[in-house]
């Protein structure tokens, strides 16, 4: 049968994440093989809305990417173009539904496909775009490991092998001045990343969203290692984490526009580490991973994972098959579709993430980490 498919765009959006650039690489890799010219939008969704895209060539830009991090077609966190912030000449802010703008480039352009490489926010556009005539297919990035119906995005195994090494460190430091060491990572509202790290980096306590904790359970923890001799403690708090009767806690509140996450999470390690010296009189002392979670090279296991995830979607499109997600399943790479990944979110142009609607991939309380972490001892803070 001839291929249909003769020339796909590639965008990136959401935070960087390990393995973006590997994904890109095995699509453009594949899509050669195949007869099929790829182009890539600058800087995502922003870059659909202004038509702003480079062709991606294995002689000159998409060249040498398995081991680099980032994405070399840049990427957008604050661009909803369902709901798009427009600052008019008076000064006033009004919200428009730019999509159709978007539609109109990529007929224009004379692309048969649009990979969309993100995590839940970028996904909920997808499945918008979608519904509007536009062949799609996603594929899971996030280093938080919450989209829904995938086992593992890629991203995910190097930012618990940055945090686990960070714990290493942090161990000889708090063994060394007797101190209780918190750690806080990344995750937004989901505890995969705190909860992995913790058990590779052999922290004593983690403290997940899915968890609200007790702050005297923390203590309880500590002083309990103190009876036995062990005079220092390690904690480790996703960003999303909060405690019971208390909510989340937050850096900034933006204003990139409606239908974004608006929150800025973070701060959360800072508050722990003072509420255990401020009730315990222990020295504490609180480290921020952040960004460098994120960034850098991705280890072998991403390099492979994106690459399965990149060849899958590619191949997907020349099967015809659009309008889909492309998961990681019990070992198998698969696909489930738009519709699926949304679940209860359907509204075009809504807010993806913190809402009750939302699909995130959240860590069940059957999960086998849960029962580990506690067959280890490790506290959780209920």
């Amino acid at each position: 049968m001839e291929n249909k498919i003769k020339k796909v765009a590639i965008l990136t959006n959401g935070g960087d994440a390990p393995g973006l650039n590997a994904v890109i690489r095995a699509i453009v890799k594949t899509a050669r093989t195949n007869g099929v010219e790829c182009y890539g939008f600058i800087e995502g969704y922003k870059g659909l809305l202004n038509n702003n895209y480079v062709k991606l060539d294995l002689q000159t830009n998409a060249s040498g990417l398995l081991i680099k991090g980032g994405t070399i077609i840049g990427t957008s966190n604050n661009t909803n173009v369902f709901n798009y912030k427009v600052v008019n000449e008076d000064g006033t802010v009004e919200y428009k539904d730019l999509s159709d703008v978007c539609v109109q480039n990529i007929k224009d352009d004379g692309f048969d496909c649009l990979f969309t490489l993100g995590g839940d926010g970028t996904q909920k556009s997808s499945r918008d775009f979608s519904l509007k005539g536009v062949k799609c297919i996603g594929v899971p990035k996030t280093i938080d490991n919450d989209v829904a119906h995938t086992d593992q995005t890629f991203g995910f195994d190097t930012a618990v092998s940055v945090a686990a090494e960070a714990l290493d460190r942090i161990h000889t430091t708090a063994e060394s001045h007797h101190r209780v060491m918190v750690v806080e990572v990344m995750g937004r509202y989901a505890g995969w990343l705190a909860l992995e790290s913790a058990i590779a980096g052999g922290a004593d306590v983690a403290l997940i969203p899915e968890i609200p904790y007790d702050i005297n359970s923390v203590i309880n923890k500590i002083n309990e290692r103190r009876s036995r001799g062990k005079e220092f403690s390690i904690i480790v708090v996703s960003e999303g984490a909060k405690p019971k009767d208390g909510d989340i806690t937050i850096k900034a509140t933006l204003d990139q526009g409606a239908g974004l996450d608006n929150i800025r999470l973070g701060g959360i390690g800072d508050k722990l580490s003072n509420d255990i010296e401020r009730l315990t009189g222990y020295t504490s002392r609180n480290t921020t991973l952040g960004y460098v979670q994120r960034g850098g090279t991705p280890s072998a296991y991403d390099r492979i994972l994106s690459t399965k995830y990149g060849c899958k979607a590619m191949e997907l499109a020349l099967e015809g098959i659009f309008n889909v997600l492309v998961t990681y399943k019990d070992g198998k790479m698969s696909y489930v579709s738009l519709e699926d990944v949304v679940g209860a979110n359907k509204v075009v142009g809504a807010a993806s993430g913190n809402t009750k609607e939302s699909n995130i991939r959240k860590v069940p309380m059957d999960c086998d980490l849960i029962k580990i972490a506690r067959d280890l001892g490790m506290s959780l803070g209920d």
